[in-house]
Protein backbone atom coordinates (compact mmCIF):
# COMPACT_ATOMS: atom_id res chain seq x y z
CA UNK A 1 0.00 0.00 0.00
CA UNK A 2 2.61 2.57 -0.78
CA UNK A 3 1.62 3.49 -4.69
CA UNK A 4 -2.12 4.07 -6.39
CA UNK A 5 -2.81 1.20 -8.46
CA UNK A 6 -4.46 1.58 -12.24
CA UNK A 7 -7.39 0.39 -12.20
CA UNK A 8 -7.51 -1.75 -15.82
CA UNK A 9 -10.84 -1.27 -17.76
CA UNK A 10 -12.28 -4.49 -16.83
CA UNK A 11 -12.04 -3.25 -13.06
CA UNK A 12 -12.63 0.43 -13.39
CA UNK A 13 -14.80 1.76 -10.85
CA UNK A 14 -18.15 3.27 -10.89
CA UNK A 15 -17.11 6.77 -9.16
CA UNK A 16 -20.30 8.44 -9.45
CA UNK A 17 -21.94 5.71 -7.29
CA UNK A 18 -18.84 5.13 -5.25
CA UNK A 19 -19.27 9.15 -4.27
CA UNK A 20 -22.69 8.74 -3.47
CA UNK A 21 -22.31 6.26 -1.26
CA UNK A 22 -19.05 8.54 0.61
CA UNK A 23 -21.70 11.27 0.97
CA UNK A 24 -23.83 9.57 2.61
CA UNK A 25 -20.57 7.64 4.88
CA UNK A 26 -19.27 11.22 5.35
CA UNK A 27 -22.78 12.61 6.54
CA UNK A 28 -22.75 9.44 8.77
CA UNK A 29 -22.00 9.77 12.48
CA UNK A 30 -20.40 13.40 13.84
CA UNK A 31 -17.55 13.91 12.28
CA UNK A 32 -16.53 17.54 13.50
CA UNK A 33 -16.46 15.70 16.84
CA UNK A 34 -13.38 14.39 15.70
CA UNK A 35 -12.11 16.84 12.65
CA UNK A 36 -11.62 19.50 15.73
CA UNK A 37 -9.27 17.49 17.79
CA UNK A 38 -7.63 18.00 14.26
CA UNK A 39 -7.38 21.58 14.47
CA UNK A 40 -2.91 21.60 15.16
CA UNK A 41 -2.26 20.51 11.08
CA UNK A 42 -3.99 23.08 9.74
CA UNK A 43 -2.28 25.54 11.70
CA UNK A 44 0.66 24.13 10.57
CA UNK A 45 0.03 23.66 7.37
CA UNK A 46 -1.00 27.35 6.66
CA UNK A 47 2.72 28.31 8.56
CA UNK A 48 4.55 25.45 6.21
CA UNK A 49 2.92 27.47 3.28
CA UNK A 50 4.24 30.94 4.80
CA UNK A 51 0.61 31.85 3.88
CA UNK A 52 0.07 36.04 3.85
CA UNK A 53 -2.71 38.37 4.24
CA UNK A 54 -4.96 38.81 1.43
CA UNK A 55 -3.86 35.79 -0.30
CA UNK A 56 -6.39 33.67 -1.76
CA UNK A 57 -6.91 30.34 -0.56
CA UNK A 58 -9.11 27.09 -1.26
CA UNK A 59 -9.60 24.75 0.66
CA UNK A 60 -10.74 21.37 -1.08
CA UNK A 61 -12.41 18.57 0.63
CA UNK A 62 -12.25 20.89 3.62
CA UNK A 63 -14.58 18.86 5.97
CA UNK A 64 -15.48 20.69 9.53
CA UNK A 65 -12.98 23.64 8.25
CA UNK A 66 -9.79 23.43 9.80
CA UNK A 67 -7.30 24.76 7.51
CA UNK A 68 -10.12 27.13 6.37
CA UNK A 69 -10.19 28.88 9.65
CA UNK A 70 -6.73 28.65 10.04
CA UNK A 71 -6.31 30.64 7.09
CA UNK A 72 -8.93 33.13 7.52
CA UNK A 73 -7.37 33.53 11.05
CA UNK A 74 -4.43 34.92 8.74
CA UNK A 75 -6.97 37.27 6.97
CA UNK A 76 -6.75 35.33 4.03
CA UNK A 77 -9.55 34.99 1.54
CA UNK A 78 -11.54 32.02 1.96
CA UNK A 79 -13.60 29.69 0.12
CA UNK A 80 -13.71 26.63 1.50
CA UNK A 81 -15.50 23.55 -0.15
CA UNK A 82 -16.78 20.53 0.54
CA UNK A 83 -19.34 17.37 -0.88
CA UNK A 84 -21.30 17.04 2.25
CA UNK A 85 -23.65 19.98 3.20
CA UNK A 86 -23.54 19.16 6.97
CA UNK A 87 -20.23 19.63 7.63
CA UNK A 88 -19.67 23.13 5.71
CA UNK A 89 -22.59 24.12 8.31
CA UNK A 90 -20.42 22.86 11.40
CA UNK A 91 -17.45 24.86 9.52
CA UNK A 92 -19.80 27.97 9.36
CA UNK A 93 -20.83 27.72 12.81
CA UNK A 94 -17.30 28.10 13.96
CA UNK A 95 -16.57 30.59 11.61
CA UNK A 96 -19.51 32.91 12.55
CA UNK A 97 -18.31 32.23 16.53
CA UNK A 98 -14.78 33.56 15.83
CA UNK A 99 -15.93 36.22 13.02
CA UNK A 100 -14.39 34.86 10.35
CA UNK A 101 -14.96 35.75 6.61
CA UNK A 102 -15.22 32.74 4.66
CA UNK A 103 -16.94 32.02 1.49
CA UNK A 104 -18.54 28.13 1.28
CA UNK A 105 -19.78 26.37 -1.89
CA UNK A 106 -20.56 22.49 -1.93
CA UNK A 107 -18.23 21.42 -4.57
CA UNK A 108 -17.02 17.66 -5.39
CA UNK A 109 -12.65 17.56 -5.20
CA UNK A 110 -12.94 16.02 -8.78
CA UNK A 111 -14.82 18.77 -10.51
CA UNK A 112 -14.21 21.97 -8.90
CA UNK A 113 -16.11 25.27 -10.45
CA UNK A 114 -13.27 27.23 -10.76
CA UNK A 115 -11.00 29.13 -13.69
CA UNK A 116 -7.93 27.55 -14.25
CA UNK A 117 -5.30 29.63 -12.09
CA UNK A 118 -8.08 30.98 -9.97
CA UNK A 119 -6.36 30.61 -6.14
CA UNK A 120 -2.67 31.66 -4.72
CA UNK A 121 -3.23 28.53 -2.12
CA UNK A 122 -5.01 25.62 -2.77
CA UNK A 123 -5.16 22.83 0.29
CA UNK A 124 -6.81 20.13 2.16
CA UNK A 125 -6.31 18.49 5.24
CA UNK A 126 -7.24 14.64 5.25
CA UNK A 127 -9.79 15.41 3.07
CA UNK A 128 -8.77 15.32 -0.88
CA UNK A 129 -7.38 12.39 -0.14
CA UNK A 130 -10.42 10.42 0.08
CA UNK A 131 -11.41 11.03 -3.41
CA UNK A 132 -12.35 7.67 -5.12
CA UNK A 133 -10.78 9.08 -8.73
CA UNK A 134 -7.31 9.88 -7.00
CA UNK A 135 -5.66 11.31 -10.62
CA UNK A 136 -8.85 13.53 -11.13
CA UNK A 137 -8.64 15.15 -8.08
CA UNK A 138 -4.76 15.81 -8.14
CA UNK A 139 -5.05 17.32 -11.32
CA UNK A 140 -7.33 19.78 -10.13
CA UNK A 141 -6.20 21.06 -7.35
CA UNK A 142 -3.21 21.73 -9.95
CA UNK A 143 -5.54 22.98 -12.51
CA UNK A 144 -7.02 25.86 -10.23
CA UNK A 145 -3.70 26.82 -8.46
CA UNK A 146 -1.81 29.89 -10.02
CA UNK A 147 1.44 29.68 -11.16
CA UNK A 148 4.10 30.72 -8.64
CA UNK A 149 0.94 29.79 -5.94
CA UNK A 150 1.49 26.69 -3.68
CA UNK A 151 -0.62 23.58 -3.10
CA UNK A 152 -0.80 22.32 0.43
CA UNK A 153 -1.39 19.02 1.36
CA UNK A 154 -1.71 16.97 5.39
CA UNK A 155 -2.56 13.25 4.21
CA UNK A 156 -2.21 10.06 5.96
CA UNK A 157 1.34 7.82 5.30
CA UNK A 158 0.29 4.15 4.84
CA UNK A 159 2.43 2.60 7.59
CA UNK A 160 1.17 5.37 10.06
CA UNK A 161 -1.54 4.54 12.73
CA UNK A 162 -4.20 5.78 11.10
CA UNK A 163 -3.12 3.88 7.72
CA UNK A 164 -3.29 0.46 9.16
CA UNK A 165 -6.57 1.44 10.44
CA UNK A 166 -7.32 1.84 6.58
CA UNK A 167 -6.10 -1.58 6.27
CA UNK A 168 -7.72 -3.56 8.91
CA UNK A 169 -10.67 -1.88 8.60
CA UNK A 170 -10.59 -3.07 4.93
CA UNK A 171 -10.09 -6.69 5.42
CA UNK A 172 -13.22 -6.65 7.12
CA UNK A 173 -14.88 -4.60 4.51
CA UNK A 174 -13.41 -4.62 1.40
CA UNK A 175 -13.28 -1.20 -0.72
CA UNK A 176 -14.77 -1.62 -4.43
CA UNK A 177 -13.08 -3.02 -6.74
CA UNK A 178 -10.24 -1.19 -8.24
CA UNK A 179 -10.17 1.68 -5.94
CA UNK A 180 -6.84 2.72 -4.40
CA UNK A 181 -5.61 3.66 -0.72
CA UNK A 182 -6.20 7.02 0.34
CA UNK A 183 -3.14 6.43 1.97
CA UNK A 184 -1.45 6.31 -1.65
CA UNK A 185 -1.42 10.24 -0.69
CA UNK A 186 0.57 10.01 1.54
CA UNK A 187 3.81 8.56 -0.53
CA UNK A 188 6.55 10.52 -1.97
CA UNK A 189 5.40 8.21 -5.38
CA UNK A 190 2.13 9.22 -5.34
CA UNK A 191 3.35 13.31 -5.11
CA UNK A 192 6.27 12.89 -7.56
CA UNK A 193 3.55 11.02 -10.09
CA UNK A 194 0.86 12.93 -9.76
CA UNK A 195 2.10 16.16 -9.12
CA UNK A 196 5.49 16.40 -10.09
CA UNK A 197 5.22 17.20 -13.55
CA UNK A 198 3.78 20.48 -12.43
CA UNK A 199 5.56 21.37 -9.62
CA UNK A 200 8.74 23.67 -9.46
CA UNK A 201 9.57 21.78 -6.03
CA UNK A 202 7.38 19.45 -3.48
CA UNK A 203 8.40 19.94 -0.33
CA UNK A 204 7.70 16.83 2.42
CA UNK A 205 7.79 16.32 5.74
CA UNK A 206 7.48 13.68 8.01
CA UNK A 207 5.10 15.06 10.80
CA UNK A 208 3.12 13.21 13.69
CA UNK A 209 -0.47 14.12 14.55
CA UNK A 210 -1.00 12.44 18.46
CA UNK A 211 -4.75 10.83 19.44
CA UNK A 212 -5.01 11.83 23.12
CA UNK A 213 -7.94 10.16 24.69
CA UNK A 214 -9.33 8.76 27.96
CA UNK A 215 -8.47 5.57 26.67
CA UNK A 216 -8.18 2.83 23.79
CA UNK A 217 -11.74 2.03 24.53
CA UNK A 218 -12.65 6.08 24.42
CA UNK A 219 -11.07 6.54 21.39
CA UNK A 220 -12.99 3.54 20.33
CA UNK A 221 -16.46 4.36 21.11
CA UNK A 222 -15.68 7.96 19.26
CA UNK A 223 -14.90 6.84 16.49
CA UNK A 224 -16.94 3.84 16.29
CA UNK A 225 -19.97 6.21 16.86
CA UNK A 226 -18.96 9.65 15.29
CA UNK A 227 -16.35 8.52 12.84
CA UNK A 228 -18.19 8.03 9.08
CA UNK A 229 -15.73 5.22 8.01
CA UNK A 230 -15.59 3.44 10.94
CA UNK A 231 -19.63 3.94 12.01
CA UNK A 232 -20.31 2.08 7.96
CA UNK A 233 -17.75 -0.31 8.97
CA UNK A 234 -19.06 -1.70 12.03
CA UNK A 235 -22.89 -0.82 10.64
CA UNK A 236 -22.51 -3.57 7.53
CA UNK A 237 -20.92 -6.34 9.92
CA UNK A 238 -22.91 -8.57 12.20
CA UNK A 239 -22.46 -8.99 15.49
CA UNK A 240 -19.68 -11.68 16.10
CA UNK A 241 -17.46 -9.55 13.02
CA UNK A 242 -17.98 -6.44 14.28
CA UNK A 243 -16.78 -7.30 17.77
CA UNK A 244 -13.82 -9.14 15.91
CA UNK A 245 -12.49 -5.88 13.77
CA UNK A 246 -13.06 -4.01 17.09
CA UNK A 247 -10.71 -6.25 18.87
CA UNK A 248 -7.71 -5.90 16.02
CA UNK A 249 -8.45 -2.00 15.79
CA UNK A 250 -7.63 -2.17 19.89
CA UNK A 251 -5.03 -4.78 19.20
CA UNK A 252 -3.51 -1.66 17.13
CA UNK A 253 -3.92 1.02 19.12
CA UNK A 254 -2.07 -1.46 21.73
CA UNK A 255 1.04 -1.25 19.28
CA UNK A 256 1.28 2.26 18.77
CA UNK A 257 0.01 3.66 21.92
CA UNK A 258 2.86 5.46 24.35
CA UNK A 259 0.79 5.98 27.26
CA UNK A 260 1.63 3.23 30.53
CA UNK A 261 -1.23 5.27 32.65
CA UNK A 262 -4.55 3.69 30.85
CA UNK A 263 -4.58 7.05 28.64
CA UNK A 264 -4.46 6.77 25.26
CA UNK A 265 -1.51 8.81 23.41
CA UNK A 266 -1.01 7.59 19.88
CA UNK A 267 1.19 9.54 17.29
CA UNK A 268 -0.14 8.61 13.30
CA UNK A 269 2.34 9.78 10.95
CA UNK A 270 1.13 12.09 8.00
CA UNK A 271 3.00 13.93 5.30
CA UNK A 272 2.84 17.56 5.01
CA UNK A 273 3.43 18.97 1.93
CA UNK A 274 3.98 22.18 -0.29
CA UNK A 275 3.78 21.63 -3.59
CA UNK A 276 4.89 24.80 -5.42
CA UNK A 277 3.69 25.67 -9.01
Amino acid sequence: MTTATLATPSTAPNYTAIKTKQKATWGSGDYGRVGITLQITGEALCEALDIRSGQSVLDVAAGNGNVSLAAARRFCKVVSTDYVPSLLDQSRVRASAEKLAIDYREVDAEDLPFDDASFENVVSTFGVMFAPNQGKAASELIRVCKKGGKIGLANWTPEGFIGQLFKTVGRHVPPPPGLSSPAAWGTEAFLDKHFGPSASKIEVTLRQFTFRYHSPEHWLDVFSTYYGPTVKAFEALDEAAGACLRNEIAQLIGQFNRATDGTMVVPSDYLEIVISR
